[in-house]
């Protein structure tokens, strides 16, 4: 049996540490602040229609975010969380896939479902838990999937999503097709032990997945420096013998090229990829949380002036391919039709009660229907705290 253990590794015969410090990563920018190109730039394989795509998905999703926070702040919605500063992460990555390739995200990643082409009824459906919502209403808002459109169902657990994207990335490469597996995350849940047992075995079984990582600065309220030691994400793809890059998150030029690249290591390697785009989180964690408890302004307004929309807003001007007035002709358009959709998903109704579990058992056991039994006794009890539900056991 051969021994595939480094043999031929430099001989000391003295303690030498290795430390954090000896393993130098770069990081990839393409657009400065101010939309112009570094001189030496390599720019990633994109015309005009493609600019202008993920251009528009930047702007639809700022309204989007902005329109169902406040829609939370009322009380019309339980819950949101927006992108707001990560926009190029996750779109820009996205326009580097093919559309049959796997997204699994995690709970960020509303831009990449934009750009695949998820209507703008459905996004509303899915908040509102209509019974339109492909969901069928079974989960919380922004908890969104797509089997049309490659998007797996994003569950609330943190990182369980890893592992099965090399799960599923050692299907394709066992059924021999020409696609990868994108994996979102942020670099909170890389402390998830899902995150260590996924990079290993994709680094060992050498399977197409692009494992992407947000580095936004904050898990929840906890600053990066406080959550490790070492030299952010990217490093530990190096220990794990995944290619490895790190790159500017709020430079779409720059995620453009680097998942182009990994999607080709991918694919036509069966290589793993890590990447690290370092971003920052605007906005915050979640319609739950207040940031101001745990950071200053002098930095939101720090890393404002970094923002990646206005950075590539700057570059597609630039090409003459945008002007101002296109661009509030597009945000208008926007709002309107966000306005427009929220109000007629609110009025549709809720799923039924079978819904909760109508697809999940053939026959349902014993045990839950007499749980479903008890509850629809208790809605007739109590109707006027389920309004959008006892109107249906009425007409029973």
């Amino acid at each position: 049996m051969t021994d595939k253990r480094k043999t031929d590794a430099l001989i000391v015969h003295r303690p030498v540490f290795i430390d954090s410090s000896q393993l130098s990563i770069p990081t990839l920018r393409i657009l400065k602040d101010d939309g112009t190109l570094y001189p030496d730039a390599s720019l990633p394989d994109i015309d005009e229609a493609l600019a202008l795509k993920i251009y528009d998905t930047f702007l639809f999703i700022r309204a989007l975010d902005e329109r169902m926070l406040a829609s939370q702040r009322q009380g019309r919605i339980s819950f949101y969380m927006t992108e707001t500063g990560e926009e190029a992460a996750d779109i820009g990555s996205t326009a580097a896939l093919t559309a049959d390739d796997m997204i699994m995200a995690q709970y960020r990643e509303q831009g990449a479902l934009a750009f695949r082409g998820f209507s703008l009824d459905q996004f509303m459906n899915q908040i509102f838990s209509n019974e339109l919502d492909l969901g069928k209403g079974r989960q919380m808002p922004i908890h969104y999937g797509s089997q049309a459109l490659n998007y797996m169902t994003i569950s609330s657990p943190l990182g369980t999503q890893i592992p099965q994207a090399t799960g599923y990335a050692f299907a394709l490469k066992t059924q021999n097709k020409p696609n990868c597996v994108i994996c979102y995350f942020g670099e909170g849940a890389a402390s998830e032990g899902d995150f260590h047992a996924a990079l290993n075995m994709a680094g060992v079984f050498k399977v197409p997945v692009i494992f992407f990582c947000r580095n936004n600065g904050y898990a929840i309220s906890t600053p990066a420096h406080e959550q490790f030691a070492g030299d952010g994400i990217a490093s530990r793809g190096v220990g794990y013998g995944i290619k490895t890059l790190r790159v500017d998150g709020n430079d779409v030029l720059a995620v453009l090229k680097a998942t182009q690249e990994a999607r080709r290591m991918a694919v036509e390697q069966h290589e793993p990829v890590l990447i690290e785009a370092m971003t920052y989180r605007l906005g915050a964690h979640s319609s739950s949380d207040d940031p101001s408890g745990y950071r200053n302004k002098s930095e939101e307004e720090t890393w404002r002036a970094k923002c990646p929309v206005l950075r590539f807003k700057l570059w597609l001007i630039a090409q003459g391919w945008w002007d101002e007035d296109q661009e509030e002709q597009r945000k208008q358009a926007h709002r309107s039709a966000i306005v427009n959709a929220m109000k007629k998903a609110e009025k549709i109704p809720a799923p039924t009660l079978e819904d909760l579990f109508s697809d999940v058992y053939d026959t349902p056991p014993w045990h839950l229907q007499e749980q479903y039994d008890a509850l629809k006794a208790h809605i007739r009890k109590y109707p006027e705290a389920y309004p959008k539900t006892s109107w249906r056991l009425d007409h029973e």
